[in-house]
């Protein structure tokens, strides 16, 4: 049941949400994965904590499979008999290393040690995992998954502190790389980013229950108040005390960052527009970056024709209002119209047809309204191109509409360079932009468009938000990597 890989965007790592003090924690757990999808669609699970009063002792329970979230959780008895408890934590999972066929691998995690019990959901990449997975066997450690976010548990239950607190700041201070996690223990939920802040989290309040989880498009399901972003190098813990008081407890990891490094491919593709990450509006990001191309790489009229300026959806929505939006404002006679009808159904076990399969895929996903492209000198905005063939196919299909001119932007600059953090791109030798020497003219001839143009890595970085510690982890765009990585070369040796 491994997810098809898309052929021609980077792929997602993971969603993670909480809930804590809820009286229905796995239903608004479900809820909020619902609302995190796109962050990963291999496989999905929760895990809730009950308290048992014949008992007198923390009970936790576990669902997970592959398969999307509607799929996983299909019969809603799982909620009533399964999933009791009033916190829970929940994980969709996109395998960004390693293998996605085994059960194993998919989180959240749950382990009891000598201190407890313990659940993880992890979102990003680790990036020492070679020499901390190989230091753990020589100790004796047995693993049970592929993942990086196993290593985590090992190093907490072989941490000499004390208590739970203690351990879990022990173990994360000998990791590196880039790590949202949200963790449930007995009485407590946690949330923790990695000093760099790489991949997103934010914390959130309804009545007495609190939330944590990738984006705040999850709290707006559940209709609770977004309160702050959990902050790089931070652990924040959340208790019956929390609930009493409203005071939230917060820890900080020893590493400290001059300057933050968020992944800018965040704002350009991966989060929902209606989401606030790293304490800005996607939507308003995008339209930034849209307007900053327009600025950079317009397309003009020639006499009285119109322009007419079209998103590949749904990702490059926002930032096709922003190009089109700018252009007009610098005198350039645009229109923006839908040329592209995408299907939002086209399921994920359909087995292209050995010939043709990726057109095929293509014409699958996307179909085309003639009557606004036929004859009109048409810009195509799109947010990124990894490997070029879909977006050759696509182009392909557009051209049968009888447009006069087709020109693509795209907005943001040419990828160069693989992702250790979390990302899925292909390696560099299959990026178009590595297979055409950079040479933005040559992409061109690939894709046979009339003219090709990304935004610059300067406008780009002009486009987003600033301020503070705050930057950007570029590396996919620059080749410049902020936090290092060991061995990659195997990739069934990691994945979360």
């Amino acid at each position: 049941m491994k997810q098809k890989k898309s052929i021609d965007k980077p792929l997602c790592n993971c969603g993670i949400f909480g809930a804590f003090n809820d009286s229905s924690a796995a239903s608004t757990a479900y809820l909020g994965l619902h609302a995190l999808q796109h962050r990963g669609q291999e496989a999905a699970g929760i895990v809730s904590v009950e308290w048992d009063v014949n008992k007198k002792k923390y009970q936790f329970h576990i669902k997970k499979d592959f398969g999307l979230v509607t799929e996983v959780f299909r019969d809603e008895s799982i909620f009533f008999n399964i999933l009791k408890g009033d916190s829970a934590i929940g994980h969709n999972r996109y395998s960004t290393k390693g293998s996605s066929k085994r059960t194993q691998n998919i989180q959240p995690f749950f382990v009891h040690y000598h201190k407890g019990n313990l659940a993880l959901a992890h979102n990003g990449n680790l990036t020492n995992t070679k020499t901390l997975r190989d230091r753990l066997e020589k100790e004796g450690t047995i693993f049970q998954t592929t993942t990086d976010s196993e290593i985590i548990l090992h190093l907490i239950a072989k941490s000499k502190k004390e208590d739970l607190i203690s351990q879990i700041i022990d173990a994360l201070n000998q990791v590196k790389g880039a790590y949202s996690l949200v963790m449930l223990t007995e009485g407590k939920l946690l949330g923790i980013r990695d000093p760099h802040g790489v991949r997103p989290l934010a914390l959130a309040k309804l009545e007495n229950s609190y939330y944590i989880a990738s984006e705040t498009c999850a709290f707006d399901i559940i209709g609770a108040e977004y309160i702050r972003d959990i902050e790089p190098g931070e652990i924040v813990v959340i208790d019956d005390e929390t609930v009493k008081t409203g005071e939230i407890k917060s820890y900080r990891l020893k590493e400290e960052v001059e300057q933050y490094h968020h992944c800018i491919f965040e704002y350009i593709y991966f989060s929902r527009p209606d989401s606030f990450i790293f304490g800005e509006s996607v939507d308003k990001v995008r339209r930034k970056l849209g307007k900053s191309l327009a600025e950079e790489k317009p397309v003009y009229h020639v006499g009285d024709e119109k322009i007419m300026v079209m998103s590949v959806p749904d990702s490059s929505n926002t930032a096709a209002i922003g190009y089109a939006d700018r252009s007009k404002k610098m005198g350039i006679n645009t229109k923006l119209e839908i040329g592209l009808i995408r299907n939002h159904y086209v399921g994920r076990t359909f087995i292209n047809p050995e010939k043709n399969g990726r057109e095929m895929a293509v014409r699958r996903k996307f179909n085309i309204v003639r009557g606004v492209i036929k004859d009109r000198k048409v810009v195509v905005i799109d947010d990124s191109i990894v490997r070029g063939t879909t977006s050759k196919k696509l182009l392909k299909l557009i051209k049968e509409a009888g447009p006069k001119e087709i020109h693509f932007r795209v907005s943001s600059p040419p990828i160069i360079s693989p992702c250790y953090y979390g990302m899925d791109f292909p390696s560099k030798e299959e990026l178009i932009a590595v297979k055409c020497d950079e040479d933005v003219e040559k992409i061109r001839e690939y894709l046979d468009v009339d003219s090709l143009e990304y935004l610059s890595v300067e406008k780009l970085l002009e486009s987003v938000p600033k301020g503070g510690k705050i930057g950007y982890c570029t590396a996919c765009f620059t080749g410049k990597y902020p936090i290092p990585f060991d061995n990659y070369d195997n990739k069934e040796e990691t994945e979360n």
